[in-house]
């Protein structure tokens, strides 16, 4: 696959430096090679016109990045004058250099015409030379092209590979949002709703449930603004203290957050408890929250319970909840971003979810996560 990188970003990425030091040593060894090579220009006017061509050849690497067809032409059309006043000098003077720039920053269907011009132009040394310089240029237009191409190639890869990178970070903090927002608001949204039913009735809950309300919007602030802290640069976030992502030791708080919401949620721990990994830790939560939103939420549950299995290889997750299972409101939670980014969670730690309908009634969601991380595949 071919792809065309714009000039400008090869220009920015490469530094000037580069293009003068190569424009100098062409310039010096172009410029010598004329005056003391012999059958060179004879006259003092040939001598000046192949000095001219050597300097405007040299000086195409110093804008071939902004105009590279007409800096390839022109690198071409200078080599074939010096080849006709001092043809001793090099195949087509030194336009092996240029056309490595020129492979560098074009795609093959665009850099192999002038490829293909620097060939067909060789049988012309046959002229002045033999079959030993034919090949000699052939072989030297056709290394140069080759190591334009690997390294336009190298660079595509390079910036592939961060373009892959930042697209899985885009994705990762979208599920970080959509876990703190679609949880937050939905607690508060039963609650507003709560609130407004026993405004009158019963002042007290009513209350209670403004109190929790305003706990849910300030922990989801706080969520929000340590995320938003990790993608700012360092120097900006040197004097501020960094807020710890939430993990497994916060799943009773979380039960709790969801109790006053009507939602009674039981947690229950197996096994002996061990160290898990941050990313692990945390993953296990957005799961376990994620779903008892959508219990909260799409299912209508009453009540939920979460149990969470320790062994020496992985943690197991299962949070079942009384709800409405096979409702269209849960099958449309599970074709939508809530479901897929619990499974992508678990699968680029390398393991495994499966949600579904309980035959019994009721929701279930069964998490695997692996304490040695595997590749994701």
């Amino acid at each position: 696959m071919s792809i065309d990188c714009p000039p400008e970003q090869h220009r920015r990425r490469r530094r000037p430096s580069v293009e003068i030091a190569v424009a100098v040593a062409m310039t010096a060894g172009l410029v010598s090679l004329i005056l003391v090579t012999r059958g060179g220009p004879t006259g003092t006017p040939a001598l000046v016109a192949a000095v001219a061509l050597a300097l405007v050849q040299a000086s195409t690497v110093l804008w071939i990045t902004r105009r590279p067809e007409i800096a390839m032409g022109t690198a071409l059309a200078a080599g074939v004058g010096i080849q006709a006043l001092a043809p001793h000098v090099g195949w087509l003077g030194l336009a092996a250099a240029p056309l490595a720039y020129f492979a560098w920053i074009r795609p093959p269907r665009v850099s192999l015409w002038a490829l293909g011009v620097a060939v067909l132009l060789s049988p012309w040394a046959l002229v002045t030379g033999g079959w030993r310089d034919v090949l000699l240029g052939v072989f030297a237009f056709g290394f140069s092209w080759a190591w334009g191409e690997l390294g336009r190639t190298r660079m595509i890869r390079r910036r592939e590979e961060r373009q892959r990178i930042v697209d899985a970070e885009r994705a990762r903090i979208a599920r970080e949002l959509h876990d703190v927002v679609a949880h937050t608001v939905s607690v508060m949204l039963v609650q507003a709703a709560a609130a407004a039913d026993i405004f009158d009735a019963r002042p007290e809950k009513a209350r209670a449930a403004l109190d929790t309300i305003q706990e849910a919007g300030r922990t989801a602030l706080d969520e929000l603004h340590a995320m938003l802290r990790t993608m700012r640069p360092d120097e900006a976030v040197e004097a501020e203290p960094r807020t710890p992502q939430p993990g497994l030791e916060q799943l009773d708080e979380l039960a709790r957050s969801l109790g006053v919401t009507g939602l009674v949620v039981a947690v229950d721990r197996t096994g002996v408890e061990r160290p898990v990994p941050p990313d692990v830790g945390l993953s296990a939560y957005r799961i376990v929250q994620e779903s008892l939103t959508n219990s909260l939420r799409h299912g209508r549950a009453r009540r939920a319970d979460v149990r969470l299995a320790y062994d020496e290889t992985e943690i197991r997750l299962d949070i079942t909840d009384d709800g409405t299972g096979g409702s269209t409101g849960r099958a449309a939670a599970g074709g939508g971003h809530g479901l897929t980014g619990m499974r992508e969670r678990a699968r680029l730690l390398g393991g495994t979810l499966d949600a579904g309908p309980r035959a019994t009634g009721g929701f279930q969601v069964s998490a695997r996560l692996p304490l040695r991380q595997k590749a994701a595949a």
